[in-house]
């Protein structure tokens, strides 16, 4: 038996595994814009940290694609 927790990302409900980190979730959504900005609860999270910063239950996680050009 699987045990999963709830999270939010991109304002929708998902379940994932208690031991996910922020790259888990890049990997599993296919996150793959260079320019990505990452939210969790809020707060912006640097790109060197997406391997290390885990979730937890009720977490929110927002995947940003800047419009870069003119």
């Amino acid at each position: 038996m699987s045990v999963c927790i709830r999270i939010t990302v991109n304002g929708l409900p998902e379940e994932v595994s208690p031991s996910a980190t922020l790259a888990d979730l890049i990997d599993r959504f296919r996150e793959m814009d260079r320019d990505l900005i990452v939210e969790h609860n809020g707060r912006f999270v640097f790109p060197q940290d997406y391997a290390s910063t885990g979730v937890a239950p009720n977490d929110r996680v927002e995947f940003i694609h800047p419009n870069f050009g003119g």
